[in-house]
């Protein structure tokens, strides 16, 4: 059986945290900043941590420096650790967890993270949930700010669990925007897009994905995923 190697994207894709990421974003670059709109034009979905802060930065014309960045990635993970406590509103989205189960049943499968989350942040979204421990590894938004970079990475760490040289290795890549569909593309990798997230199953289609679902209940998602 051809090694696989699964990259899963986090939120919207896995799970939704009620918006908890989103507010101690927003808590952070109050604190950091004393603004607490530097982020509210524009969307997270598909962006990574260090973008959304880089932007946030230029947004409120505030020097974009790399220690600038450091710094309130920072003070947001230490945000999100306490919003995550509070929030009634986490969830895993349907079919995950079945999901999960039939990747780890499979024979010569590496199960690891997509996402443009901090390390940090993401185990602090999965162990919420009490999924941390199904990723044995990952590519994230500290390893790189731009999504097909992490997903190389990432990509690359799958294989070597698995021994195998990543060019031999079907790589498939989960998500639920248009980014995770366009960065599965640049590195070579199949993509499955779920509509779990912001973006309709449509606007998820036209984008040309291997393969769409509403989510990962949908007849034959699970032998796209599994292959």
């Amino acid at each position: 059986m051809r090694p696989t190697v699964l990259l899963w994207d986090i939120d919207g894709t896995l799970l939704s945290t009620g918006g908890a990421g989103r507010r101690a974003m927003e808590r952070a670059f109050a604190r950091y900043a004393g603004r607490c709109d530097a982020c509210a034009a524009f969307s997270f979905a598909g962006m990574t941590d260090r973008a959304i802060i880089r932007a946030g930065l230029k947004a409120i014309g505030r020097e974009v420096a790399e220690a600038s960045i450091d710094a309130l990635l920072a003070i947001y993970v230490e945000m999100l650790a306490e919003e995550i406590s509070l929030t009634g509103d986490t969830r895993v989205h349907h079919g995950v967890l079945e999901a999960l189960d039939a990747a780890a049943r499979r024979a010569n499968c590496a199960v690891g993270l997509g996402t443009g989350n901090v390390r940090a942040g993401a185990q602090a979204k999965l162990t919420r949930v009490g999924i941390y421990e199904r990723f044995a590894f990952g590519g994230f938004g500290c390893d790189h700010e731009h999504r097909d970079e992490l997903l190389r990475i990432g990509a690359a760490r799958g294989a070597a669990l698995l021994e195998a040289p990543v060019e031999t290795c079907r790589v498939v890549v989960i998500g639920d925007t248009p980014k995770d569909i366009a960065a599965a593309k640049a590195i070579g990798a199949e993509s499955i897009a779920v509509a779990t997230g912001t973006y309709a199953l449509a606007e998820l289609a036209a984008c040309a994905p291997t393969h769409s679902f509403s989510d990962l209940r949908a007849k034959g998602a699970l032998e796209a995923l599994l292959g």
